[in-house]
């Protein structure tokens, strides 16, 4: 027995080295696969939730930014002219953009909660002035604020009645009358200039009234 393990021993050695050999491999192989299987299962299922943690947010559109706008200041304000705002801001947002009102202002006679739209004219009397405040808008419906309280836009001359005229910065009964008289009489204004023929209505009213009347 011992002559034929010592005659043997190289076959028995190479034998015994495949064995060991596939053995190693197959044991080494299959936990590299074990492993490779327990990482991708582990970046799939973190990826899983990253998505899903993504899609539980809100999506953050261009329709959550308040659109920008432009409005008209003007009247008893101290710094008169056109500022850009947004569809969230209200009038008095936007008179405090333009300095605050004057000591001449006469507040009672403005809406200043109501919220400002695009091309928007916002007009602020002095006491003592006749008619009331005027809040209108180009191309818009809007709210006057004042004595009628009702919506509308710029004030056509040729169709407005005298309550309607009388909204106007300006306009009290007589004017507002004499307006309506020239219309049956005269004929249909051409032109919003053509107010200017109307007794006492110069040019300083006409300023106040130019941006917030339209002839059709």
């Amino acid at each position: 027995m011992k002559d034929w393990l010592m005659e043997h021993k190289i076959k028995l050695g190479v034998v015994l080295s495949l064995v060991l050999g596939g053995f190693y491999y197959f044991y080494a192989q299959g936990s590299e696969e074990i492993s490779t299987f327990n990482t991708t299962s582990q970046e799939t299922e973190s990826l899983k939730t990253e998505v899903e943690t993504k899609s539980d947010k809100p999506v953050q559109g261009a329709t959550d930014q308040p659109e920008k706008i432009m409005v008209d200041v003007k009247g008893q304000v101290k710094n008169p002219g056109v500022y850009q705002s947004s569809t969230d801001e209200r009038v008095m947002d936007v008179i405090g953009r333009a300095g605050g009102l004057t000591d001449q202002a006469d507040q009672t006679q403005v809406n200043l909660a109501e919220h400002v739209v695009d091309e928007m004219v916002i007009y602020i009397p002095p006491k003592g002035e006749e008619g009331s405040a005027i809040i209108a808008t180009s191309g818009h419906n809007s709210n006057a604020s004042g004595g009628t309280g009702q919506n509308q836009g710029k004030i056509d001359l040729n169709k407005a009645d005298e309550q309607e005229l009388q909204n106007l910065p300006g306009i009290g009964p007589a004017k507002a009358a004499a307006i309506i008289e020239y219309r049956n009489t005269i004929g249909p204004f051409k032109a919003i200039e053509d107010l200017k023929n109307i007794t006492g209505i110069g040019d300083k009213t006409f300023e106040k009234l130019k941006d917030l009347i339209v002839v059709k």
